[in-house]
């Protein structure tokens, strides 16, 4: 089975990310692709709790058809949220899979911060999407994608105003229910 990761934050989930997934499985010969919410974020970003995030990114997948899912291993990894460490334990965990790893072309001035990236490449292929607003890398597949991310989402929802455009409404009500976000 070829399986691509797209991970992240996820505070909240958005189009994005949707856009993200769909473009990847249409295109890059996947049979599935799994969301996969930090645990522990590498780089101490402040998020909502991992089960809140699990719960909004499984309500976003609902309606692909089984082919896109929700992932729980960053908690089960037990390590500091490093991809390498992930990609070590799903490759114990699944030895018959083959596993992409979807970037987005923002993330490629990251790329020296992370640990034993090599190694991530020799494990996994790397998937560099375009991503809007942002260079185009010589190694990135695909139109650019919608200009969205998590930070403007959240920065709206403090001005008080409703991201309907950009935030599934399954998301959108789970985050009102439970009042996350300042909703």
């Amino acid at each position: 089975m070829q399986v691509a990761l797209l991970g992240g934050s996820f505070n909240p989930p958005h189009v994005g990310h949707l856009l993200a997934a769909h473009y990847v499985r249409a295109t890059q010969g996947v049979d599935e692709v799994w969301l996969m919410p930090t645990f522990r974020h590498p780089f101490g970003k402040e998020t909502v709790s991992f089960e809140h995030r699990v719960r909004m990114c499984e309500l976003m997948c609902r309606d692909a058809a089984g082919w896109m899912k929700t992932s729980r291993v960053e908690s089960e990894v037990g390590k500091d949220g490093r991809t390498v460490d992930t990609l070590d334990f799903l490759y114990a965990r699944h030895p018959e899979y083959r596993f992409s790893l979807i970037i987005g072309s923002d993330i490629l001035k990251d790329l020296p911060h992370w640990k034993e990236f090599d190694r991530i490449e020799r494990m996994a292929r790397v998937v560099v999407l375009n991503r809007a607003g942002y260079p185009t890398a010589d190694r990135a597949v695909g139109p650019p994608l919608v200009l969205v991310s998590s930070t403007a989402i959240r920065e709206r929802l403090e001005r008080g105003e409703l991201p309907s455009d950009l935030v599934p409404g399954a998301v959108l009500a789970y985050a009102r229910e439970h009042h996350l976000y300042g909703l």
